[in-house]
C-alpha cells in the first residue's frame, strides 16, 4: 500500500522572509513571540526570587568590606547592617533584585524571540554580522560589569573618608543597591562603545583613518561622559571608565584598519602619481567613416474632424 507523504509547507521564517505573510499574521506572530518571551522572564523571575538573598549578599560585599559598615548587635556579635527607612523597602528591594536576575536568566528566551521576529527582515550577510556583534557585545558588557564591581569598593572608601561626617557607620539599603546597579549598567553600556565604531566601519560609513583623526574628540567625550554619567563623584571610577573607553576606542580603530586593509579601502587608483604628471593612457585613433543616411521625416496626417455632439435632450434616457 502506497503511503502518501504530506508535503510540508513553508515555515513561519520563510513566509516572513519572502513577504508572503499578511499584516494579521505578523501581528499574530508578534503576540506569540511576546507570550513566550513573557514566560521566559516569569521563569527567570521565579529563579531570581529564590536566589535574591544570595545575589544581594554578593552586591553588598564592597560595602561590608569597609570597617565602618560593621556594628555590634545586642548579643555582642559584629555584623554588617544597612539602614531601612520604609516598612516595605526590603520586600520591594528583593523584588527588584529578582527582576534583574530574571531578565538575565531569561535572556536566552526573550532574546531568541526578539531575534526570531526581526531576523526575516534582514539579508543573509546582515544576519551573519548580527551574530558576530551579539557574540562580542555580551563579553564586553560582562567585562564592564565586573570592572564596575571592583571599582565600587574603592569608590565607597573614598566617599566615606572624603565626606563631611568622616566615616558614617551605615548606608540606606535601597540607595546603596541603586548606586551599585547604576555603576554596573553604566560600565557595561560604556564598554559597547567600540561596537558602534566597528559597525560604522564594517558598513563602509567611515574608514579607520577617519576614525583615528577623531582621537582628540573621542578622548574628551570619554572623560565628559564618565564625569556626567558615573554616579561615583570620586575621581577613581570616572578616570578608570574614561581610560577604558579610550583604550577600547584605539582597539576598535586597529580592528577597523585591518578590515580596511582586507577590503582595500583607502587606496586611490592614482595615489602614487604626482599631481603634475601626465597620464600614461595611450592615444587610440579610430578612423571616422561616412555616417548613415538620414531619411526625411514622414508627413503627419491631418486629424479627423470631431463629430458634432448630440443635443442635451438626446444624450440621456428617462432614467438618467
Amino acid at each position: 500500500m502506497a503511503i502518501a507523504l504530506r508535503r510540508r509547507g513553508p515555515s513561519k521564517f520563510e513566509q516572513a522572509a519572502d513577504g508572503s505573510m499578511t499584516l494579521i499574521e505578523h501581528v499574530r506572530e508578534l503576540r506569540n513571540r511576546l507570550f513566550w518571551a513573557s514566560l521566559g522572564i516569569i521563569a527567570g523571575l521565579i529563579v531570581g526570587f529564590i536566589v535574591s538573598r544570595q545575589v544581594f549578599e554578593l552586591l553588598s560585599v564592597p560595602y561590608c568590606d569597609l570597617p565602618s559598615s560593621w556594628v555590634t548587635n545586642g548579643e555582642g556579635q559584629r555584623q554588617c547592617t544597612f539602614l531601612t527607612l520604609g516598612a516595605t523597602d526590603q520586600l520591594v528591594l528583593r523584588l527588584k533584585v529578582a527582576l534583574w536576575v530574571g531578565l538575565i536568566v531569561g535572556a536566552p528566551v526573550w532574546l531568541y524571540q526578539l531575534w526570531a521576529f526581526i531576523a526575516p527582515g534582514l539579508h543573509r550577510h546582515e544576519r551573519k554580522w548580527a551574530y558576530i556583534f551579539v557574540a562580542i557585545a555580551a563579553p564586553l558588557f560582562a567585562g564592564g560589569a565586573i570592572l564596575a564591581y571592583f571599582v565600587i569598593g574603592h569608590s565607597l572608601a573614598f566617599i566615606m573618608e572624603a565626606g563631611v561626617l568622616g566615616s558614617p557607620t551605615q548606608l540606606e539599603v535601597t540607595s546603596y543597591t541603586g548606586f551599585v546597579t547604576n555603576m554596573i549598567l553604566i560600565f557595561g553600556a560604556a564598554f559597547e562603545f567600540p561596537l558602534i565604531l566597528l559597525m560604522l566601519n564594517f558598513t563602509g560609513v567611515v574608514t579607520a583613518k577617519r576614525l583615528l583623526s577623531w582621537w582628540r574628540i573621542v578622548v574628551f567625550l570619554s572623560f565628559a561622559f564618565a564625569a556626567i554619567a558615573t554616579p561615583d563623584p570620586g575621581p577613581f571610577g570616572m578616570t578608570l571608565l574614561a581610560l577604558c573607553m579610550t583604550l577600547l576606542y584605539f582597539v576598535a580603530v586597529g580592528v577597523a584598519a585591518l578590515n580596511d586593509r582586507r577590503k582595500g579601502r583607502g587606496k586611490e587608483i592614482y595615489g602614487d602619481l604626482d599631481d603634475d604628471e601626465v597620464s600614461s593612457l595611450e592615444e587610440e585613433r579610430v578612423p571616422v567613416g561616412v555616417s548613415d543616411r538620414v531619411d526625411a521625416p514622414a508627413p503627419v496626417e491631418a486629424p479627423e474632424p470631431v463629430a458634432k455632439p448630440l443635443p442635451l435632450e438626446s444624450r440621456f434616457d428617462d432614467m438618467t
